[in-house]
């Protein structure tokens, strides 16, 4: 989560030179020599049809579709604001594991993702005058992660994480050099410029690997509070590097979306528990058991 936010703060930096095509593609050129090479190191490349995987497919698309509104809402926004959006991601990963994946979601975690959209829309104020439009994107940024983050977990064990890294970095490099020419065209940076650049490809490498590999070889309910961390790095660099100085509306708004991502976190780690109890003890209601006969469970 530090990687990804220094990366963002490059970005916002360097977006007064380039346009957001021009940042994916030169950054990416970097990344893809790093990875590439690394992964021939490994021993972790791979044929490319492995893209034709339904599921490493639809990571890709997520991915790219999650950087160009996310970076395009980054340009013109804060950048607390911008990642107090996106913190709502773990929500919306919940949110679409019960509708896609049909996985089960009691109402208290149904609470808190309705809890957590309010926090979203305290921030991006609709119809107020503190609205702004490039707002949505970053929520539109949100869904296509949820996406990517859901795609990541069906993808075959035997798919090394540092491959799915590079195809990731190749198709989204890609995608920079496609939106590029619409965007304005090609501007030539200055050396200090393609340095952060340089410096970004790295830290994109560090993050990928991380939270791939995490997603991958961890329980998502106990890795995705970790995302949280990323609020407090950008209002950190936000006021350090571009002064900005989150409002009382974008601190309660995150507040609420934090509050209720870690109680959504909490009812999915204990809800395997509360199953395992009612299996051991079918006199217990499903709602709970009378607290005198000791239920270390189900007292919430």
């Amino acid at each position: 989560m530090a990687a990804f936010t220094v990366v963002d703060t490059i970005t916002k930096a360097v977006s007064s030179e380039m346009n957001i095509g021009q940042v994916m593609l030169v950054r990416g050129l970097f990344a893809v020599l790093l990875v590439a090479a690394f992964a021939h190191q490994q021993g972790a490349l791979r044929p490319l049809h492995t893209l034709m995987l339904r599921p490493v497919a639809l990571r890709v698309l997520g991915e790219i579709g999650g950087t160009i509104s996310f970076m395009t809402a980054l340009v013109h926004l804060p950048l607390a604001n911008t990642s107090a959006i996106l913190q709502a991601l773990p929500l919306a990963i919940t949110l679409g594991a019960a509708v896609i994946l049909r996985e089960p979601v009691g109402w208290r975690r149904w609470s808190a993702i309705v809890a957590g959209l309010i926090g979203v829309l305290i921030i991006v104020r609709p119809g107020l005058a503190g609205f702004n439009q490039f707002a949505l994107l970053a929520l539109v940024s949100v869904a296509f992660c949820a996406l990517r983050d859901l795609a990541t977990r069906r993808i075959p064990a035997k798919i090394p994480s540092l491959f799915i890294t590079l195809l990731t970095t190749v198709t989204v490099t890609a995608a920079g050099g496609a939106i590029l020419v619409p965007l304005g065209g090609w501007t030539p940076p200055s050396a200090s410029a393609l340095g952060l650049q340089a410096l970004a490809a790295v830290l994109l490498l560090i993050g990928y690997q991380c939270i791939i590999s995490a997603l991958r070889s961890g329980d998502i309910s106990a890795v995705a509070p970790f995302r949280y961390s990323a609020l407090l790095w950008a209002m950190l660099l936000g006021y350090l590097v571009f002064g900005d100085v989150p409002d009382a509306m974008m601190v309660l708004g995150a507040s609420i979306i934090v509050l209720s991502g870690l109680y959504a976190f909490y009812r999915e780690r204990i809800r395997p528990l509360t199953a395992r109890w009612q299996r051991n003890h079918p006199a217990c209601r499903p709602t709970g058991c009378d607290q005198r006969r000791g239920s270390p469970y189900l007292r919430s």
